[in-house]
């Protein structure tokens, strides 16, 4: 049974090529040279997507890698900001200039990250937006409407038109 099989899947695949063969003797070569033509084109038309979508997908993965790193010194900056916002008493002129030194650093730190594209997300005064805000309070407020931004309790960013940590804020509510 198992001769007969391979006999039968013998025959079927000469006669494939006894007709392909026919059919290409039929052809002039002028057509053959067309149907080759249109193959090769066809081949570089797949040749010419394949590296655009390549060259996309390694432009998504820098900017993913990018907005990575980003992810990381984030909480770095928001801590030396902390720390400038913290400042209370009186200093002595090491003090001063430590800290003047350390504030440089700081803004050093800030000209990398605009550099890359990084932003702060606006708050205090701003209409509340739940795409780069996080509410993490309400306050009643005379300054400000229902649903604005009163405090700012962590900063937010975006990298583009990307959130990447959002603002948590306190929102004011009706007084």
């Amino acid at each position: 049974h198992e001769n007969m099989s391979k006999d039968k899947n013998k025959q079927q695949l000469e006669d494939s090529n006894n007709e392909n063969t026919e059919s290409q003797e039929e052809k002039t070569p002028e057509q053959l040279v067309e149907e080759y033509k249109i193959g090769w084109q066809r081949a570089q038309a797949d040749y010419q997507n394949l590296v655009k979508e390549m060259d996309a997908k390694k432009s998504e993965l820098v900017v993913w890698s990018r907005q990575m790193i980003i992810e990381d010194f984030i909480p770095v900056y928001d801590n030396f900001k902390k720390a400038f916002a913290s400042k209370n008493g009186e200093w002595g002129k090491a003090e001063e200039n430590w800290a003047k030194g350390i504030e440089f650093i700081m803004k050093q730190f800030e000209g990398v990250l605009k550099g890359y594209g990084v932003e702060e997300v606006e708050t205090v005064g701003k209409a509340f937006d739940p795409e780069v805000h996080e509410a993490v309070g309400e306050e009643s407020s005379e300054e400000y409407e229902e649903g604005r931004v009163v405090k700012e309790v962590d900063a937010g960013y975006k990298m583009g038109d990307k959130v990447i940590k959002p603002a948590k804020v306190i929102i004011c509510k009706k007084t």
